[in-house]
């Protein structure tokens, strides 16, 4: 690749920043005019001060790995598949932390929202919906919002979907991506607007989900792995969810009893 490329790309990712030469190359610790000169592809940067370039950038490992390869060197982090020996701790780990949230609901997400694993507390989110929304791999997103998902049980979609989109939103900001800003094209069609009134208290209010056995007030925690070092693992994302009151915390207690005694009646009937 030509230097000038790697200008071009460094430009770009300060634009998206708003960082100016000189801040940037004060994180990266270097100088601004050594930074101009690999902007304007008088000078190749080492591989060095590319990594640290695309540290301060606050670049995710995909996107490091991309900047290198833009200026001709190999990419420095892997990327494994969830089910590959060199990541079965974590896969064990995560299932644990999964087992060990019952009875409430939480799930593991891959990007764009497909779930990759989850505890069985998350059937109060697949009740009634459409079994097309179903079909693996899940999209968590899609099924919280779709009409034929969550939406038509979300008692107040308009506040806590337009949360969720404008999470989305500030992560197509962080990281441009067409598919993700496709992606939030479609989900926020099927978010109503609603005007802010005097009573709006901003995205405190937790998720009032309509189920079988009454109203669940549930809240959200989201747990990342801030230091891995492989793109797999830094691209998932624990999303656990949290009765708000008392009331949520029963009925989720009954209601994971219920599973449990359905699924232990249907093995000793097999």
């Amino acid at each position: 690749m030509s230097s000038t490329t790697v200008g071009a790309e460094l430009r770009r990712w300060r634009a998206v920043r708003r960082l100016s030469q000189l801040e940037l190359a004060a994180l990266a610790g270097t100088t601004q005019r050594h930074l101009s000169f690999i902007e304007s592809g008088r000078s190749r940067p080492g591989r060095a001060i590319v990594i640290r370039l695309a540290e301060s950038l606050g670049l995710s490992l995909r996107e490091r790995n991309d900047l290198l390869m833009t200026v001709g060197y190999a990419p420095v982090f892997t990327e494994s598949g969830l089910d590959e020996t060199a990541l079965r701790p974590v896969r064990v780990a995560l299932e644990q932390i999964l087992h060990g949230h019952l009875p409430y609901p939480a799930l593991v997400i891959a990007p764009y929202g497909r779930v990759v694993a989850a505890n069985d507390a998350v059937e109060v989110f697949t009740e009634d919906a459409s079994l097309e929304l179903l079909e693996p791999p899940v999209n968590m997103l899609r099924l919280m919002l779709h009409p034929q998902g969550m939406a038509a049980r979300v008692g107040n979609l308009d506040e806590w979907g337009r949360h969720v989109i404008d999470n989305l939103r500030a992560r197509a900001r962080r990281s441009p991506d067409p598919r993700l800003d496709d992606f939030v094209a479609e989900l926020a069609e099927y978010v109503p607007q609603a005007p802010v009134g005097p009573e709006h208290l901003g995205f405190s209010v937790p998720m009032r989900l309509a189920s079988a056995d009454g109203e669940l007030r549930l809240i959200t925690t989201l747990t990342s792995f801030a230091t891995a070092t492989d793109i797999t693992l830094a691209e998932l994302h624990l999303e656990a969810f949290l009765p708000a009151d008392q009331t949520t915390a029963e009925l989720l207690r009954v209601r994971a009893e219920r599973y449990r005694n359905g699924r232990t009646t249907a093995a000793s009937r097999r």
